[in-house]
């Protein structure tokens, strides 16, 4: 909607009716002395060019009447903007460097400055709380994948008329910002790793031809000590404890000695930063322990982006929920219930793309049509060297018409459009069970008769699709909670390829997450598989 014939229509309105005493609100903004400043305001504001944030209902609200122009209404400001450094945004996003110095040069100008600088203001709080509540980056401009429609605006703006009112502009702010408990962790994870920058050099771990083992006595163990203190894993020894103040400390024998407690702590560092839990500092664990204060707030910034796009799915109720780089699947039940299992992802090669869909069916027994890029990359260079890999992998050549070719006839170098179909049974890569979902990359939940990738601790090794420890539970749920007649058990049986419905979709979604809290509320550092935190990042700090 054009907003400059309404802004036009409203300040006429606003130059004739400067005596009216009150606004919606019920508060009297009347103020003989503030007419000239009120016109200067409606004059300016009648050139607004259309933009999506709320400027003129703002002001339509306040009756025409400026907001900015106490130092203290400005100084609220400020320091609301300020506290968006916790949110993982920039406040010079938003002018808060500089709006205290321009509102004094423009109280010593002329009415029209005042106005101008009025709007700035209010249209700095109005971005913020924009940023704040949908995210600053559009996700289309970094996750081509994105399908999922922007948050629409949610908080009352008739409220945060009240708090500028009020000099209460945390709770503006507050109204913008997600309530869930994973946002709220991640801003205190953040809050945290502000501390840790203000504490000074801590040592790194030098690279080393051989390991760190429980057991062993070197220096690196003291400085490992250290890595971990940082972490907020192991409790440092009274004689580094005033360089670190904010760690804590406990008397000590050894301090270069790997000993019992140090390898607890060294495996929860690990399962926090899903690595191999084995209390062993190898060549990946040194890499993470080394990681600087600087780049894990960078981390915590990004995620928190992403949680403000996502914060419409994590209220829905129920839902299918995929942790891409988590490596784990949370089903929230109609009940309330939750149920988590272990899932293997795609390769960086073959990534998981991120999706919001609806379950819409089970196939149960299913056959499997071999997808183009795995047909192309993976199962013709095999049928090349051997024709009777087919046979032995159960799987048939089909027409583009559907109807079964035999393989000796097809000249493999060029197959041209026959498609391959591995029939249902043990070798079936997709077990027993797809949960499916509309979307464009084909992308489903599957069983898999490779039930030992499920013991791994990083697992991305699929070609797309999501392999699920216990899918068969899974579907067997959604059957339940979706007033489904049928029974897993009894479908099993059936042997044949079969598509059930469900009665009611659940909604899914697939995210990438490299800092997300745990089931513990402890934040989690995940590798970043698909290397995609840089790009957002660079958006993120992007002037606006």
């Amino acid at each position: 909607m054009n907003e400059i014939q309404p802004l036009r229509q409203w300040a006429i309105g606003v130059a004739l009716c400067l005596t009216l005493t009150h606004s919606p609100l019920g508060i009297s903004y009347a103020n003989a002395d503030s007419a000239p400043l009120q016109q200067a305001l409606a004059q300016q504001l009648s050139a607004v060019e259309a933009q999506r944030l709320p400027v003129t209902e703002f002001y339509q609200l306040r009756d025409g009447q400026p907001a900015w122009q106490a130092a203290v209404a400005v100084e609220s400001l400020v320091a609301a903007l300020n506290s968006l450094e916790t949110d993982g945004l920039t406040p010079e996003d938003y002018h808060a460097d500089t709006l205290i110095d321009e509102f004094q040069r423009s109280q010593a100008s002329s009415q029209a400055a005042q106005a101008s600088f009025d709007i700035k203001a209010t249209r700095a709080l109005l971005l913020a709380l924009d940023h704040l509540e949908r995210g600053k980056v559009n996700p289309r401009d970094v996750e081509p994948q994105w399908d999922a429609p922007r948050p629409e605006r949610r908080y009352s703006l008739l409220r945060v008329v009240h708090a500028v009112d009020d000099r209460s502009l945390d709770n503006a702010i507050a109204l913008a910002r997600p309530s869930s408990a994973e946002y709220q962790q991640l801003r205190d994870a953040l809050k945290q790793h502000y501390q840790l920058a203000n504490l000074g050099s801590v040592p790194y771990l030098a690279a080393r031809e051989e390991s760190l083992r429980p057991g062993d006595e070197a220096d690196d163990v003291s400085v490992l000590r250290q890595r971990l203190a940082l972490w907020g894993e192991a409790e440092l020894q009274v004689a580094d404890s005033s360089a670190y103040p904010l760690i804590g400390v406990q008397a000590g024998s050894n301090r270069r000695a790997f000993d019992a407690p140090l390898e607890a702590a060294v495996r929860r560092f690990q399962r926090r930063h899903l690595l191999q839990e084995d209390g062993v500092v190898g060549e990946q664990t040194r890499l993470a322990l080394n990681t600087s204060v600087a780049s894990r707030i960078d981390q915590l910034r990004v995620n928190l982006e992403r949680a403000r796009w996502i914060r419409p799915m994590q209220s829905a109720e129920p839902r299918v929920w995929v942790d891409i780089a988590g490596y784990r699947m949370h089903y929230v039940r109609p009940n309330g219930q939750h149920w988590d299992a272990r899932v293997v992802v795609g390769t960086p090669r073959r990534e998981t793309p991120i999706i919001h869909s609806t379950i819409s069916h089970l196939t149960i027994n299913p056959s499997w049509t071999i997808p183009p890029t795995i047909m192309r990359e993976d199962v013709l260079p095999q049928v090349r060297a051997d024709i009777d890999y087919l046979a032995r992998k159960n799987i048939q050549v089909i027409s583009p018409m559907g109807e079964p070719l035999a393989a000796e006839e097809i000249d493999w170098q060029r197959p041209g459009g026959v498609m391959l179909r591995q029939v249902a049974g043990t070798g079936n890569p997709l077990g027993r069970v797809v949960v499916r979902f509309p979307n464009d990359d084909m992308i489903y939940l599957h069983d898999t008769p490779a039930r030992g990738l499920f013991r791994r601790d990083q697992r991305a090794l699929s070609s797309g699709c999501i392999r699920v420890e216990g899918v068969t539970e899974l579907a067997q749920m959604l059957l339940q909670d979706t007033g489904s007649r049928y029974q897993m058990s009894t479908l099993l049986k059936g042997g044949s390829d079969r598509n059930v419905s469900l009665s009611q979709r659940i909604p899914i979604a697939l995210h990438y997450l490299t800092a997300w809290p745990n089931a513990e509320g402890e934040v989690e550092f995940r590798p970043d598989i698909y290397r995609r935190d840089a790009t957002l990042l660079v958006a993120l700090q992007r002037s606006v």
